[in-house]
């Protein structure tokens, strides 16, 4: 099974503050959401790079690069809107 965003950050959260030798209660949730957030930002940074790439990829056949970029930014959109729903 696929683990979600949000246990992955949780996972991670475990191991960092097992490195660092403290407590699992200390600021559990603070850490899962800065991990969880900076994974989402280097996401939709991504996706922007690539429907930039895709853009000046297809520069001879304009209609078909901003059909591509449009739809990267579309399916952007609906990640930022299914992962807002889950917090």
């Amino acid at each position: 099974m696929t683990k979600s965003l949000r246990e992955r950050a949780e996972d991670t959260t475990k191991e960092v503050q097992k490195i660092l030798g403290v407590a699992s209660g200390e600021h559990p949730k603070e850490i899962a959401d800065a991990i969880e957030q900076t994974i989402i930002n280097a996401l939709l940074e991504e996706r922007h790079r690539c429907a930039d790439l895709a853009f000046q990829c297809c520069e001879e056949d304009q209609d078909k690069a901003h059909k591509v970029a449009e739809e990267i930014r579309r399916v952007n959109t609906a990640l930022v809107a299914n992962l807002s729903s889950m917090r």
